[in-house]
Order: C-alpha cells, then structure tokens, then sequence
C-alpha cells in the first residue's frame, strides 16, 4: 500500500496545540481593511479554535486518525 498523503491545504490552514486541540486563523483579513473598525480588525487576527464538529474532518485530511 502506497503511504497516505495529508493534505497540502489543511496542512498550511490548521496547527495543533499542545493538549491536541486544532487551532486556526480567522477568515476576512486579507483586504478591504478601511470599511472595517478598528475592533474587528483586531479580533480577526487572533486565532481561535476549530469547531468541535469540525475537528473529525481535519484531522482526517492532517491523517491524524
């Protein structure tokens, strides 16, 4: 059997914590800054953690099951 490959996109998207959980960046930063506060901007570039109901999928594409 050929190895099992992650996948290239999930790979360069999520990072795992030290307890195991997924961590990632938040969406609609990248451009079209002036329209947004100041407040949101800053919220949206912390990163947070995937949805429990996300979890199984990633780390299905990461091959961590």
């Amino acid at each position: 059997m050929p190895k099992q490959k992650t996948k290239s996109s999930a790979k360069k998207r999520f990072k795992l914590t030290g307890t195991g959980k997924i961590k990632r960046k938040h969406a609609f930063k990248s451009h079209i800054l002036t329209k947004k506060s100041k407040k949101r901007k800053l919220a949206l570039t912390h990163d947070t953690l995937v949805h429990p109901h996300d979890v199984n999928s990633i780390k299905e594409q990461l091959r961590l099951k």
